[in-house]
């Protein structure tokens, strides 16, 4: 799936927006590619001589993975952020990394959702988060 292809599916737009691509997906899994570009708004004020990527935001890149795997059969709803537990960060991204996005259902209570993600670089473990999300319609 292309970055078009997501567009048509999530309500984020650069330079809110980051799943580039989707490698796979089925109804309970998804595995996604954000290529951080050297040229990242937020890599101005973090850091200006030492530019590494938020944690924050690669919450919210496994968190818009996981939207796209849910909302690819709900074209016009809205993700939610409900909570965010169990998050780590093992180590840095910074520009030219490619992360790979690895996010699986965990348990579904009607529109609400448990997901698991873990982000890596280089097949190393940068970020990895339990979140809760529901869909409003």
């Amino acid at each position: 799936m292309n970055i078009d292809e997501i567009k048509e599916i999530l309500p984020h737009r650069p330079p809110f927006l980051f799943v580039d691509e989707v490698v796979e997906i089925s109804d309970t899994r998804i595995v996604a590619k954000k290529h951080v570009r050297t040229d990242e708004c937020f890599f101005a004020g973090h850091f200006p001589k030492e530019p590494i990527m938020p944690g924050v935001l690669m919450v919210e890149a496994l968190a818009q993975t996981g939207g796209v795997m849910l909302l690819r059969k709900n074209k016009g709803a809205i993700p939610l952020f409900l909570g965010i537990d169990r998050t780590r960060f093992k180590k840095t991204v910074r520009p030219g990394d490619t992360l790979i996005m690895e996010v699986e259902i965990l348990q579904k209570r009607g529109d609400v959702v448990r997901i698991s993600g873990v982000a890596r670089v280089d097949d190393e473990v940068v970020c990895q988060a339990v979140i809760m999300a529901g869909i409003k319609k």
